[in-house]
């Protein structure tokens, strides 16, 4: 009994310092803009180190300046309840559910996911790529701990600033030099949708030449900006 004892001592012992870690490193990033993301690190060279984004197009820029219609957009298209969940859309879970067994009973692959922003943005920051029951559970720790730590705001412009926009370009910023030429701060709706529009592929999409599916999609999430209430519905929630 007292090796079983100590072996829960342990292990009670080692999961109390991971959370003292994780604790100690969200706090950090609340207030310092991450250099990477262990979703780009998975992506450069395995020897490049976890600072080391020679190869990566991405720079960070506060929220204030980044269009609404770019914020709205990531809304409207990934996580249209961001500033009513905790980290977890649950009615969009049991219908992913619900969809992905009737598409598993039709033998269609092709799986509806049910992340919010604040899911990704875990699954971004701290995990790398991969599926299974082990990971979906630290994702799930770690969406809390956000959540918990950070405001709303925050967890919007990390990942607005980090999400993969192209092959080698991530975040808003990137994407809008690269694709328009000029600042996110200057994106107008059509172009903030669009870019948006190429994920979660954006490896194979590209804005400057957006094909008929790009183009129908980009005209889904304009319409759903103005379905939940246009720039209107940041007002109390992001500081411009």
């Amino acid at each position: 009994m007292k090796i079983i004892w100590r072996i829960i001592k342990f292990c009670a012992s080692l999961f109390l310092l991971y959370t003292a870690i994780s604790i100690f490193v969200i706090l950090f990033f609340r207030f310092v803009d991450p250099p990477v993301s262990a979703f780009i690190n998975s992506k450069t060279s395995p020897l490049s180190g976890l600072f080391s984004v020679s190869d990566v197009n991405q720079k960070s820029v506060n929220i204030q300046k980044v269009s609404k219609y770019a914020v709205l957009a990531v809304i409207a298209s990934e996580d249209q309840k961001f500033f009513e969940h905790f980290g977890f859309d649950f009615d969009q879970i049991e219908k992913a559910i619900k969809e992905n067994e009737r598409k598993k009973n039709l033998k269609r692959n092709k799986v509806r996911g049910a992340s919010t922003v604040s899911m990704q943005l875990a699954k971004n920051l701290f995990l790398n790529p991969g599926k299974n029951l082990i990971r979906k559970g630290i994702e799930a720790y770690y969406t809390l701990l956000l959540e918990l730590l950070w405001s709303k705001e925050r967890i919007m412009e990390v990942y607005i600033n980090l999400a993969e926009t192209g092959n080698g370009i991530y975040g808003i910023e990137a994407a809008s030099m690269t694709y328009y030429k000029k600042t996110s701060s200057k994106l107008n709706a059509s172009e903030a949708a669009t870019i948006i529009a190429i994920l979660p592929n954006p490896q194979k999409r590209d804005p400057r030449t957006p094909t008929s599916y790009l183009i129908n999609r980009r005209d889904n999430i304009l319409q759903q900006m103005n379905l939940i209430g246009g720039v209107h519905i940041l007002k109390d929630e992001i500081d411009y």
